[in-house]
């Protein structure tokens, strides 16, 4: 993320199953919607409603959206981090018209009301190399020793 971007965490659902595109380069977008929609207590009736929802118009790039498309479907329930964008354009008639929406960084699934397992492994980075840059190896302490650090 850049100096000065606006940054955004969203938790809510998938409106629809996730829209995948590849650019002419091959680079791969996935277009989503999530709606975000609390939960208000009433206390005329004691009860629990949802409240007004805001949706929020995502995209995702690359990798990431490739594991978005492979990963989502609608109605999944989601946290979701990355920056808000203004879009700008003008409409055939000369209109000039904008929009904000949601570069997505960072996306997974929300746990409160789920279980999930997790596939595959870490494709970059220490983790896949072997070379754990947490590792002490045979400088580990022994029992009752403090840490070499």
């Amino acid at each position: 993320m850049s100096f000065g971007e606006t940054p955004i965490t969203v938790v809510g659902n998938l409106t629809a199953d996730p829209e995948i595109k590849f650019t002419e380069g091959g680079a791969a977008l996935a277009k989503f919607t999530i709606a975000a929609t609390p939960r208000v207590f009433d206390r005329d009736s004691s009860q629990w409603k949802d409240g007004s929802s805001t949706f929020f118009r995502c995209s995702a790039w690359r990798q990431l959206a490739e594991h978005v498309g492979d990963s989502l479907a609608k109605g999944s329930r989601v946290v979701a981090h990355g920056r808000i964008r203004q879009h700008n354009w003008q409409t055939p008639q000369g209109e000039a018209r904008s929009m904000l929406a949601m570069e997505v960084d960072e996306i997974g699934a929300s746990l409160l009301f789920t279980t999930v397992t997790v596939q595959g492994k870490r494709s970059n980075g220490p983790a896949s190399s072997g070379s754990d840059p947490w590792n002490t190896g045979s400088n580990r302490p022994k029992e009752g020793e403090a840490p070499p650090f």
